[in-house]
């Protein structure tokens, strides 16, 4: 079917062409596409009034100049799209993007309190720094859309503090000591007991997280969005009323943590 459609267009822009030579050069494109002896008997029927005489030799050269002409095309697309996979592959190989090092340089605790009443709550007063260096040689990085918050044991305890937008030039560094905030947070019933256990040991493990998104870039040319995910684990150490599992710290205290996060992209 697809071989009659073409036909019907073929020859009518065969009659729109008065010279000898350029008909020649349709006729020749005509036989290459479509089949050689369909082309020609149809033209023939078309233009005269007598059966063509094309000889079997000449169908079973045009149908061989037709294979080589699409075994021609077939090779030089498949070449083409090698090299073009070569290309990236190549790319990627030497521009491989290597993920962010992020470190909780430190905590400072203002205040973490535990309400005693039913139901508990948590609040919490805390400032991080965290510190983000780009270890890429050839590629900067955009970090968008920033998110960070406390968690403990995998509920979040502190609302979302939201960073700003940055760029990350080669082998740059970025910082950010914001705060994170909780007022009368409900805890979940199956962490109070081990949230009341910290506490009277006067050690607590929480988790700093920070979601969002980056995108790499290379000279001008920027990719696309990807899911950006840090957890830090930070120890913090606790001063108050043990007895009574009420956690008051009076001054601020800041702690030196250096701790490495693992980074996920």
């Amino acid at each position: 079917m697809r071989h009659y459609i073409i036909l019907v267009f073929l020859l009518l822009f065969h009659f729109l062409f008065q010279g000898v030579e350029e008909k020649q050069h349709v006729e020749r494109f005509c036989i290459i596409i479509v089949h050689p002896c369909i082309y020609t008997y149809t033209l023939h029927f078309l233009t005269h009034s007598y059966p063509p005489t094309m000889s079997i030799k000449e169908c079973g050269h045009h149908e061989a100049e037709r294979r080589h002409v699409l075994r021609l095309i077939l090779i030089g697309g498949t070449s083409f799209l090698v090299v073009i996979l070569l290309t990236i592959l190549l790319i990627f190989l030497i521009l491989r993007p290597t993920k962010p090092h992020v470190i909780l340089q430190d905590a400072t605790l203002y205040s973490f309190n535990l309400s005693s009443a039913t139901p508990n709550t948590l609040s919490l007063t805390m400032q991080v720094t965290l510190s983000s260096h780009n270890p890429n040689a050839r590629i900067g990085v955009y970090y968008q859309h920033l998110r960070l918050h406390a968690a403990y044991r995998s509920q979040q305890i502190s609302l979302p503090t939201a960073l700003p937008d940055a760029y990350q030039g080669h082998h740059d560094f970025t910082l950010w000591s914001p705060f994170l905030y909780a007022a009368a947070v409900p805890v979940a019933p199956f962490l109070l007991e081990a949230l009341r256990q910290d506490q009277r040991a006067a050690a607590l493990m929480l988790n700093v997280r920070l979601t969002g998104a980056l995108k790499w870039k290379v000279g001008s040319w920027v990719s696309g969005r990807y899911h950006l995910y840090v957890n830090c684990p930070a120890f913090i150490s606790l001063d108050g009323d043990r007895a009574t599992a009420v956690g008051v710290v009076a001054a601020p205290l800041k702690l030196q943590l250096l701790q490495s996060c693992s980074v996920d992209v």
